[in-house]
């Protein structure tokens, strides 16, 4: 690649260092909180800037995804969900390359296919590769300024610490067996470099986030054409085999939900189970909903384009009664899961599951649609549904709606499960206190609180990072607590 390095492109470069630094100091130094959403600004404004007068595309749904870019970055700030704090690690990071790379995209070009993530991906290693050579070209530029004798001689310099290295080492061994004076002098000095890898680990870090965010960001402002690819013969399903298929899992259904029907929805356990055992088996019923049903149906759907006539009402009919049989199945473990609840109370992963399968059954809705719609297209629903989906788990706020419902189910029962609120990070210690002061008398929780107050107490100041407004508003007013 002839690379022309210009005044404009060592702006640029200073400019990723310094997102680079943001970075480094967001990320890598303690607990994220609000140093999350201010990294975004920072590197949303550098991307403004670089792309200040580029015709972006695909513009609507670019601003939808970069909603929920800066919705689930606020999230770190306002609420302190374990599950999510380590998934949108991943989830915001992808959507930013995947919203960068949509509004940098040639107008014509679709994206609501996998090829297009794929495309996506390719792009940011395009990056990647960019700064490899980036770099590269630079090395050669300062190799061409030095002298060539001085550059020799720090060759042979590096040489010479090379093989001294072994040498040094026996002859340290020996040096501080005999001597322990000089044993605590050299003891000492792996001190003195702890500092200096520290800073060179932190330097590392700003690097490679600088020529990650310097190659991306190059690539993309680039003119984005499309190479002419060679014809792929797309995956095609024959529509008899297909359809044999598909009249075989529905005989199955059909069976299985008639028979059991009456076992599905007359609200009581059947004979020999378990709470637990009944709603376990519930969710292997959504497994199977989730992982064979949907992916048969999608799977029918995009691979059989050419059936016309007869076979084509056949298939429709086929899909259609898997639909409404994958339909029952969800709502017989939604009524398992809500019967589990209502005895042992709400969970995270409980209120979660219940939450997917009512996604579940959106999803079903929208495919039962498309079977006869053809028109309409799958993955584009399925990814903004999924995108809506993800990004309204995070504003809900779970942990705090499962706290309200256990100390609801408190107030009516006088059963909770103290240890498990207390797992729920800061929302949990605030329903905690919450129960404490209305019933100081629950068995263990003053001894919870308790360890949670000498935690906080021994905990130092919280950096900016961290910022958190459920953390802060959980430790002040653990702080303030007063214990009777």
């Amino acid at each position: 690649m002839d690379l022309k390095i210009e005044r404009v492109d060592w702006l640029f470069l200073s400019m990723c260092f310094l997102v680079g630094i943001i970075a480094e100091e967001a990320f890598f130094r303690n607990q994220i909180g609000i140093s999350y959403i201010i990294f975004i600004v920072v590197f949303y404004t550098i991307v403004l800037y670089k792309f200040r007068s580029y015709p972006f595309s695909h513009q609507r749904f670019g601003y939808l995804v970069l909603i929920a870019i800066w919705i689930l970055a606020i999230c770190y700030f306002l609420y302190d969900t374990a599950l999510f704090y380590m998934l949108n690690i991943i989830v915001i990071p992808a959507l930013v390359i995947f919203q960068l790379v949509l509004v940098t995209s040639p107008q014509k070009k679709e994206w609501n296919n996998l090829r297009f993530l794929f495309s996506a991906a390719r792009r940011l290693f395009e990056g990647i590769g960019y700064s490899a050579i980036f770099t590269k070209h630079i090395a050669s530029l300062f190799k061409k300024r030095t002298n060539k004798k001085h550059y020799d001689i720090w060759i042979k310099i590096i040489i010479g610490i090379a093989i001294s290295i072994p040498i040094l080492f026996i002859i340290l061994n020996l040096l501080i067996s005999a001597d322990s004076q000089f044993e605590r002098l050299i003891n000492n000095i792996p001190n003195l470099f702890n500092i200096k890898a520290e800073y060179v680990f932190r330097f590392i870090i700003i690097l490679i986030y600088t020529f990650t965010f310097f190659g991306f960001m190059e690539v993309l402002s680039r003119k984005n054409i499309d190479h002419v690819q060679k014809e792929v013969k797309p995956i095609a399903m024959d529509g008899i085999i297909t359809i044999t298929m598909l009249v075989l899992l529905d005989i199955v259904y059909i069976l299985f939900v008639a028979i059991q029907f009456k076992y599905f929805f007359n609200g009581s356990l059947d004979e020999g189970y378990t709470y637990a055992e009944y709603a376990r088996r519930g969710f292997f019923e959504l497994l199977f909903v989730t992982l064979i049903n949907l992916s048969v149906t999608t799977g029918v759907i995009n691979f059989t384009k050419h059936i016309d006539g007869f076979l084509k009402q056949t298939m429709r009919i086929a899909l259609t009664v898997l639909v409404l049989s994958s339909g029952v199945l969800l709502v017989s473990a939604f009524m398992r899961l809500t019967m589990y609840e209502n005895a042992y109370g709400f969970t995270f992963t409980r209120v979660l599951a219940h939450s997917f399968m009512i996604f579940l059954m959106v999803i079903f809705a929208y495919t039962l649609i498309k079977i006869w719609l053809e028109k309409l297209s799958l993955f584009h629903f399925y990814f903004i549904a999924s995108l809506v989906y993800y990004v309204g788990l995070n504003i809900v706020n779970i942990d705090n709606f499962v706290v309200e419902r256990n100390i609801e189910r408190f107030e009516l029962t006088e059963k909770i499960d103290v240890h498990y609120l207390n797992s729920l990070s800061a929302t949990g210690i605030l329903g905690l206190i919450e129960i404490y002061e209305k019933n100081p008398n629950v068995p263990e929780l003053e001894y919870l609180l308790k360890v949670r107050k000498t935690e906080i107490d021994n905990l130092k100041d919280v950096s900016w990072q961290s910022k958190n407004l459920t953390r802060n508003k959980a430790y002040k007013k653990l702080s303030e607590l007063d214990f009777k």
